[in-house]
């Protein structure tokens, strides 16, 4: 299996530059949120043009780097509608520019009632949430079948898809051939619920609910030391990244690991780590 990482957690760089020091830990690639990542660059449409967007791409391809996923995370009920549509229109440029990063999933989260904290409110639960999310994703669904690109959604306990349960209703009403899954089990608990056990449901719920309609995996590690949960290198903390690493070997052997979130310094014990685990 190949192993990504987040690209802007080297920080904010010009692509050169970040495509040699990604390259130089020794990933398969990377996870570009090119707003977070690249210097001077928005990514909003209109901003970006087809030969900025083809010389980003060219700086990570020439280092031999793949990009799985293009990041072009939202929040389909913000409650400043007008942004709402802005980024629509900005995830649907990444969806047809996707081509140019041989990237084959532009991946999003799916919101919050509390705007940009992107944090559990309980309108989050409600059949309205559900309702806003299924028909924003619906359009961008169909754009990527008109475009030929795919969608990665993932859920969160504190957004509108707030369980693999509730995601995968949303998966039913939305699929179109074009629409896939990330997941990411840390984003599925919070300070009562992170025991090793519930790990273990998530990532088991996942792969019987969507099997290889999940094609990006998220690795973080955590401790309780601080709240909410702090993130720390992989193998440091307390998700049995063992296990859930294992789990897909066996069941999704073609899915991309990516690292998220993990602290720098720590990029290469962490990616020794999870190798470790591949190479059983």
């Amino acid at each position: 299996m190949k192993v990504f990482v987040r690209a802007q957690d080297f920080g904010k760089k010009d692509p050169v530059s970040l495509a040699k020091e990604i390259k130089a830990v020794g990933f398969d690639g990377l996870q570009l949120a090119i707003n977070k990542a690249i210097e001077g660059e928005t990514a909003w449409y209109g901003e970006l043009s087809e030969e900025r967007a083809k010389e980003i791409a060219n700086a990570f391809l020439n280092e031999g780097l793949e990009i799985p996923l293009i990041g072009s995370y939202f929040n389909p009920v913000h409650s400043n509608k007008e942004l709402v549509k802005k980024n629509i229109q900005k995830f649907k440029m990444h969806l047809e520019y996707s081509h140019f990063f041989n990237t084959k999933y532009i991946g999003t989260e799916t919101g919050s009632y509390n705007d940009d904290k992107w944090t559990y409110n309980p309108l989050n639960r409600t059949e309205e949430a559900f309702n806003i999310v299924v028909s924003t994703f619906k359009e961008l669904a169909a754009y990527a079948k008109e475009v030929n690109s795919n969608l990665s959604i993932e859920g969160a306990d504190g957004h509108c898809m707030y369980s693999p349960k509730q995601l995968k209703r949303f998966f039913d009403e939305v699929d179109n051939g074009h629409l896939f899954i990330t997941v990411d089990v840390y984003n599925f608990l919070n300070e009562e619920n992170y025991s090793k056990e519930y790990q273990h449901q998530i990532i088991d719920e996942c792969i019987s609910l969507f099997g290889n309609k999940i094609k990006n995996i998220h690795l973080k590690d955590f401790t309780m030391d601080e709240k909410p949960l702090l993130k720390v290198g992989l193998g440091d903390g307390m998700m049995d990244l063992d296990y859930i690493v294992t789990r897909v070997k066996e069941e999704l052997p073609d899915a991309n690991l990516i690292f998220e979130g993990v602290p720098k310094d720590k990029m290469e014990s962490s990616l020794k780590y999870i190798k470790s685990i591949l190479n059983k």
